[in-house]
């Protein structure tokens, strides 16, 4: 069926023309590079992988429950409207809702696929060409994931969301090569490895568990790709450069704090946009939520020399500050550690069963 039959929404026009600034920038040095980055793009190569092969699609899911989610999770939960609610209507709105979320997980690997596309032709350095190249890629299969889940597990898409395409659109009719590091690796990237990271360790569904396991664990490369080049760059910046960068920082902030509403969904089931948006700011998982997905922005942020007054003033009103200090070196290797468990798990299940499955034809062969 096409996308656009699917969508709980009317996207509006099937396409989206950004206009592109800046050059594309050549190197004819093909013999020298970061020892650490060239050590990074060789692992990206190293870690390509099928989506149609690594992930098992025979799993069944439920599309009114895809996920699993409590209802203390729901952002209508304890309020009249809730209490009105079948258990038909309950099972709708987790359909909606996980369709939102990774609705906006897809379009946000489409805009990923872009922006690291957009580095390989603008960043001057031919080691980061190299490694940006291999990040398309991983952008590609992610879209390529998160379509087929909606498509065949869920049924139902929904539009970008307005906040989203505003910073997506910001970030690549910027001239400036830096600003696709900032806006995805930073940014986009950042917020998306949080709520991926919330749903992989919260839901007890297998299907969205593997998907989500395995897109972080390309997307922790990611990040680190664009802490090394930023922290580089950034240190070579003046003042008045680095203030020009805190404050698209906190514009995006403010924007990828104020997207995980999820109003549209609430405005589906008749529900008014003021009254949604009151419902929502009042939901205290929301509250927590949003808290939680500037774990991996913040201290990145701080960590490739971005920490001026202004931007921590933002992050003490956002209440995150304090986040500016966790380790997230080592969140990237939980990262790795959890999909290669998850591989190891998998496999062992399915080499045990293909054992009991030989042993037991050879009885049968035996007794016959």
């Amino acid at each position: 069926m096409p996308t656009y039959d699917l969508y709980a929404r009317n996207p509006g026009d099937p396409h989206w023309q950004v206009p592109a600034s800046g050059a594309a920038r050549f190197s004819w040095e093909y013999d020298d590079g970061r020892e650490r980055l060239l050590a990074l793009y060789q692992k990206g190569k190293d870690k390509q992988w099928d989506g149609q092969k690594r992930i098992d699609w025979d799993l069944e899911v439920d599309p009114y429950d895809p996920l699993g989610t409590p209802e203390e999770a729901m952002t209508l939960y304890g309020t009249p409207y809730w209490a009105r609610m079948t258990d038909r209507d309950k099972g709708e709105l987790r359909r909606h809702f996980a369709s939102w979320q990774f609705s906006q997980f897809l379009h946000g690997e489409q805009g990923a696929m872009i922006c690291a596309a957009r580095i390989v032709e603008s960043v001057p350095d031919l080691d980061a060409k190299f490694y940006s190249a291999t990040q398309t890629m991983d952008e590609a299969r992610h879209a390529e994931i998160y379509g087929r889940f909606l498509h065949e597990k869920i049924g139902m898409l929904y539009p970008i969301n307005d906040n989203l395409q505003s910073l997506l659109g910001d970030t690549l009719r910027d001239s400036r090569w830096d600003m696709p590091y900032l806006g995805m690796q930073v940014l986009i990237e950042g917020l998306a490895l949080a709520a991926f990271g919330m749903i992989r360790d919260t839901t007890n569904k297998p299907l969205p568990k593997q998907i989500l396991a395995y897109v972080m664990q390309d997307e922790a490369r990611h990040v680190a790709f664009g802490r090394m080049t930023l922290r580089d760059y950034y240190r070579q910046l003046t003042d008045a450069e680095l203030r020009e960068r805190e404050e698209f920082v906190i514009e995006g902030c403010y924007l990828m704090r104020d997207r995980l509403r999820g109003v549209e969904v609430l405005e589906n089931f008749g529900i008014p946009k003021a009254e949604a948006e009151e419902l929502s700011e009042r939901s205290e998982f929301l509250h927590l939520l949003r808290q939680l997905l500037f774990s991996r922005i913040v201290p990145c942020v701080k960590d490739i020399g971005l920490w001026g007054k202004r931007l921590q003033q933002a992050y003490v009103d956002m209440g995150v500050f304090e986040m500016g200090d966790s380790n997230l070196d080592r969140l990237m290797a939980q990262d790795e550690e959890i999909a290669e468990k998850l591989d190891a798990e998998r496999f062992a299940t399915e080499e045990r069963e293909r054992v009991a499955e030989v042993e037991k034809t050879i009885e049968q062969g035996a007794d016959g």
